[in-house]
């Protein structure tokens, strides 16, 4: 079975104190590690993560999401998941962490209610 690889996109967003991070592959076990480092490193306001690229994520992937958005809560910011595929999205209403997170269609549209 060949390594599954996940790229991340690391760019400022279009308001101040906003970052993006497109993510490029599945969020799992063997793709984790950079994912939660890029995350715990990130001191913007408002953090919207892009998963319009992400085909899958498993329960591993999950646990880094919901740490993810435990850090930003605890820390008073805010966490913003785009693009999200109904496949993703229901693995997160079977693990019942869905309501943690806000979700939206675009990025356009996260940045627009995060700027506030």
């Amino acid at each position: 079975m060949p390594s599954e690889s996940l790229r991340i996109e690391d760019q400022p967003g279009t308001q101040p104190r906003q970052r993006i991070l497109r993510l490029d592959g599945p969020l799992v076990m063997t793709t984790i590690f950079e994912f939660k480092a890029t995350v715990r490193a990130d001191t913007s306001r408002s953090l919207i993560i892009d998963f319009s690229n992400v085909p899958y994520v498993d329960s591993a992937g999950i646990g880094a999401l919901v740490g993810a958005y435990v850090t930003r809560q605890n820390g008073e910011r805010s966490l913003a998941l785009v693009g999200v595929s109904e496949r993703i999205h229901n693995a997160l209403k079977v693990t019942r962490v869905e309501q943690f997170f806000q979700f939206f269609d675009s990025v356009g549209a996260a940045e627009q209610v995060l700027s506030g």
